[in-house]
């Protein structure tokens, strides 16, 4: 566990949920979960739930060979289900991988500037697994993967705070009044950051090295708030990821999660 844990204030917690998915019966009598078709897909790992309903009004998804464009649709594991041509389903086989992302690749299955994507450092895993969340393409540390949607969701979104811990090397050393600023919440853009856990790891006059913690995963969130104190950020690590630690794995490897570690994020979402 990691060491700024203990000093989590009370709004770090992780609240739970109910999924609330119906049982319905197949001809055989055997119990099988009814699903909206959004929450389908994003069980399926497809896309988040938000992007499902988006692909849903495109037309991209069929179910049983008819296009369903239309939110209200529900679906089992045994309807066809088609998005842009390609068969999805519910995997019986979980699988959840931590990867040690280096610099240079994008987080995405697929990347139209024919760039490298973190999926091209996953040799050897015969499931189709996704990202759970981003890191940008000049950063590194913890990412990881999934086929599990339900997990994925809960692990993204909001409402479960889930926690992300960053080492950032800053340029120069920022006052004690600019670090209260990023614990308070600092404004960005159009919006104003949660709460954050700052620590001094390091000062060495001309750079500063950051523990940063959040629970929120805006684009660029890490970078923004540092150039918002006027201190830019020249490194970026991700170190650990709701209960997920980075360790010592080396940039460009992973390792698949061990059962102690899936169950922690099962308790952490409330799915088991």
């Amino acid at each position: 566990m990691h060491a700024l844990q203990s000093l989590r204030p009370s709004w770090w917690l992780i609240n739970s949920c109910q999924c609330g998915n119906r049982k319905s019966e197949t001809q055989e009598g055997i119990s099988t979960e009814t699903f909206r078709l959004q929450k389908f897909l994003a069980h399926c790992g497809v896309a988040s739930r938000r992007k499902a309903e988006e692909y849903i009004r495109n037309g991209k998804v069929k179910v049983n060979g008819k296009v369903v464009a239309e939110m209200g649709v529900s679906v089992t594991s045994e309807d066809r289900v088609e998005v842009d041509g390609k068969p999805v389903r519910l995997e019986k086989n979980k699988v959840y991988i931590l990867l040690h992302k280096p610099k240079g690749y994008v987080t995405t299955v697929h990347d139209p500037e024919g760039r490298d994507t973190v999926m091209d450092l996953l040799q050897g895993v015969e499931e189709r697994v996704y990202p759970v969340g981003r890191l940008d393409y000049d950063s590194s540390g913890l990412l990881l993967f999934t086929n599990d949607g339900q997990l994925a969701h809960r692990m993204m979104h909001p409402s479960h705070e889930v926690v992300k811990v960053y080492v950032a090397t800053i340029e120069g050393t920022p006052s004690v009044e600019a670090i209260h600023r990023l614990e308070k919440g600092i404004r960005i853009e159009d919006y104003t950051t949660a709460p954050a856990l700052v620590k001094v790891l390091q000062d060495y006059g001309e750079k500063t090295k950051l523990e940063i913690t959040i629970h929120e995963g805006r684009n660029r969130q890490v970078r923004k708030m540092c150039e918002a104190i006027g201190h830019p950020v020249i490194r970026l690590k991700r170190v650990a990821y709701g209960s997920l630690e980075l360790g010592n794995l080396k940039p460009g490897q992973w390792r698949y999660l061990t059962d102690g570690e899936q169950k922690q994020l099962g308790r952490d979402t409330g799915i088991w």
